[in-house]
């Protein structure tokens, strides 16, 4: 399928000769086998000059993402279709960017293998370490400063889908909008630690929801609002953390007019974090990558927001405009 326009070089896991470092790494097998997985282990360590490593994930299973990101992918594909069009889009990175991987997009890539690790330890039964919500904010943080926030989106989309995808989207945007607004560090960081941590819940969502190619359907929808609350929960008990943050995982679907959840609280009862956080998950959303639709400008997605006065806070959403909009 791939050949004449690309030069492939089969191989089967446990028989594969490492003295070819150029190229694309493509990796297709079986990751709920472990046997597969540790081979895939020992190849990688033997091939350290390939920077790129793409996985093949049949179905987008939720489980095989976060374990394909763990082991060192840096995309992904949901059936050996979309392989040809995704080596094309690495060959046009490649030729503008030369042959080894940016300063964001290499951010990218570890903040998601970061997001797979804690998403694992959940459904492994295990406690969240919050460092590592820390570590994730202050790469992106750095990354924003230094590169501005439209290189992050543009990294972020060309590098990962579903949820992981959302979540270096949300925090990004969210701490883009920090920093456009002049926060003091400590501010910058604690939303963007709200923003990482935002989604944690999905972590319990049923994979059958959370990898559903299509829209839900209504009782779905209802599973996949406990999020927040689940989200609280496995995080109120960590010693030490902030009730903003808190108050960011169980809030950040709430609405001015009481109309949100899981709560339906009352504008009086809705914080400032949560209102700027609410703004960076719905943009995020819109302008992030689904199954069932293409990703939506920048400029869409903000008239979306211009239009929901009375649901969000028309003086922020003014104030998030040049960050929406910004080249």
């Amino acid at each position: 399928m791939l050949e004449p326009h690309h030069h492939v070089v089969p191989r089967l896991l446990g028989d594969l000769d490492a003295s070819g470092t150029g190229g694309v790494l493509m990796v297709d097998a079986d990751l709920r086998e472990m046997v597969r997985v540790e081979q895939i282990k020992q190849t990688l360590s033997e091939l350290h000059a390939v920077t790129e490593k793409l996985f093949v994930v049949q179905q987008h299973l939720h489980h095989m993402v976060a374990q394909a990101f763990a082991l060192g992918a840096t995309s992904i594909v949901r059936s050996t279709h979309e392989i040809g069009p995704k080596l094309a889009q690495i060959e046009a990175i490649a030729r503008a960017a030369g042959s080894e991987p940016d300063a964001v997009a290499s951010q990218t890539i570890d903040c998601a293998k970061a997001f797979a690790s804690m998403f694992s330890a959940i459904k492994h039964g295990k406690g969240i370490n919050v460092s590592e919500a820390e570590g994730i904010t202050s790469h992106i943080i750095n990354s924003i400063a230094r590169n501005g926030l439209s290189a992050w989106l543009d990294d972020v989309r060309r590098y990962h889908q579903g949820t992981f995808q959302h979540c270096l989207l949300v925090t990004g945007v969210a701490v883009g909008f920090a920093l456009e607004a002049g926060f003091v560090d400590i501010d910058v960081k604690r939303l963007g630690i709200a923003a990482t941590l935002h989604d944690i819940g999905k972590a319990r969502i049923p994979l059958s929801i959370l990898d559903k190619p299509d829209r839900l359907d209504p009782d779905e929808d209802e599973i996949m609002k406990c999020h927040p609350a689940i989200g609280y929960e496995l995080l109120k008990d960590i010693p030490g953390i902030n009730p903003e943050i808190l108050d960011g995982v169980r809030h950040h679907h709430e609405y001015l007019d009481g109309s949100g959840y899981p709560d339906r609280l009352p504008a009086g009862q809705i914080s400032d974090l949560v209102r700027l956080l609410t703004i960076s998950d719905i943009f995020a959303a819109l302008i992030e990558s689904r199954p069932y639709r293409q990703p939506m400008s920048r400029q869409d997605a903000y008239k979306i927001l211009c239009d929901m006065d009375g649901k969000l806070e028309l003086p922020l959403v003014k104030a998030f405009r040049k960050v929406a909009l910004a080249a």
